[in-house]
């Protein structure tokens, strides 16, 4: 029934173009975006792009029928001769046109979507926190990438050996321990440099394969200290996918539950110019932030729920216009960051209006809770700040809990349609 429509890419991408003209460069970038999104570790990324993945997926939009084609026009037959209807026949009318059932909320069951962002990642431990402390929530599943990787299997391991509050305390564990570190290693263990800031940092003589001040091994153990791997295989554990770069190709790369071990957390961590890359399966990997952070088709796809929430952490918005070398890196960084986040939020909005009207998905920023969040640097292990965006995570969470399901709904469309100034 797809054989007439618009290419999928082409279509979102004409829709961002006609809002937002440039001559075909941003469009150009979308397509190829579109085009780079795919890649699995089970098929290595035989089941095409994102974009087809989207439409040909059964088991993701399986509850909600696509919609038949119009009929074509019938012409009318000519008007029948006016007969008077006997006095004892009854008139019967249509009956009112059904109410739309309300969906509960907050939802009883979600899937999470937690991007990475360095030491920004402590505003997900708010908001996680406070999610935790809805015993009608039932998580499904999480994709994470970077520093919301690390989110995420501690939220997971969590779940799995010890419920709700064995998930709050591991995360709690993990981000005290990291502001009373406050160590470069730390950094390391969430992916807090960009690879321009890294470059600055450490100056232009720096060579990823020579320098690595900490090797993969102390990180590998620290992750190990907090994070019970072999507990992911746990029935009660939730769904996983967690995102790395394949150096080779530049492709996404998403393990699942099976194959996440430490190497794999290191790997979707893994600043490119800081430590070497971590090698899986003969293959080097990178940070998962560079192609997709966090995944969210994918996310859409292998949900067994029509809810998803993303948590983004790094800002998409700055009123100020970089004149330094450090002010310019980090804006870059941002605007990278969310390149292909943007693009499979597209992707997703488009799913909701021509194939999936059941899919909800909504979204709590950082950047809307912290006044100047992008004038601030990812790498702050600050006790302050780290609270800061703790506190302002669980505030947020709150607010999202308490609004209507409408509001959740419609407030990711409004702000990535039309972005406003800080």
């Amino acid at each position: 029934m797809f054989a007439t429509r618009k290419p999928f890419a082409a279509t979102v991408a004409s829709g961002f173009h006609a809002c937002h003209p440039d001559g075909g460069n941003g469009v150009t970038r979308l397509l190829r975006m579109s085009e780079k999104m795919d890649g699995t570790h089970d098929d290595g990324g035989s089941r095409g792009t994102a974009a087809s993945r989207l439409l040909s997926s059964t088991n993701v939009w399986s509850n909600v029928p696509l919609l038949p084609p119009a009929p074509k026009p019938v012409p009318a037959p000519p008007p029948a001769p006016v007969v008077q209807a006997p006095a004892t026949v009854k008139v019967v009318t249509s009956a009112a046109p059904a109410q739309p059932r309300a969906e509960p909320w907050p939802p009883r069951k979600l899937s999470l979507a937690l991007q990475g962002g360095g030491t920004f990642a402590a505003f997900t431990w708010g908001v996680l926190e406070r999610l935790l402390e809805e015993p009608s929530i039932e998580f499904d599943t999480i994709s994470g990438a970077s520093a919301g990787a690390i989110n995420a299997l501690l939220l997971a391991c969590g779940l799995a050996e010890g419920g709700r509050e064995g998930a709050r305390s591991r995360l709690n564990r993990f981000w005290i321990r990291l502001m009373h570190e406050a160590s470069f290693r730390s950094l390391m263990l969430i992916g807090g440099f960009s690879p321009a800031g890294s470059s600055l940092a450490f100056g232009p003589t720096l060579r990823s394969g020579q320098f690595d001040p900490f090797d993969l091994d102390p990180l590998r153990l620290a992750l190990s200290r907090d994070i019970n791997f072999a507990g992911l295989r746990d029935a009660r554990c939730p769904r996983l996918l967690i995102a790395a770069t394949r150096i080779r190709d530049g492709q996404q790369q998403i393990f699942g539950n099976d194959a996440v071990t430490a190497d794999v957390a290191l790997a979707s961590t893994c600043p490119p110019l800081v430590h070497c890359a971590v090698e899986i399966d003969g293959e080097g990997y990178w940070d998962g932030g560079l192609g997709g952070n966090p995944p969210l088709i994918e996310l859409a796809q292998q949900s067994a729920t029509a809810d998803l929430l993303l948590v983004q952490v790094t800002p998409t918005r700055d009123s100020y216009v970089p004149i330094t070398l450090a002010a310019i890196d980090r804006r870059l960084d941002q605007i990278a960051a969310n390149a292909a986040l943007n693009a499979e939020i597209a992707a997703i909005a488009w799913a909701q209006s021509h194939a999936a009207p059941a899919l909800r998905l909504s979204k709590i920023a950082a950047e809307d809770s912290i006044e100047g969040l992008a004038q601030r640097s990812s790498t702050d292990l600050g006790r302050g700040f780290i609270r800061l965006l703790h506190r302002s995570g669980r505030e947020a969470a709150e607010r999202w809990l308490g609004q209507s399901s409408h509001a959740a709904a419609v407030q990711i469309k409004s702000d990535d349609r039309e972005p406003a100034l800080a």
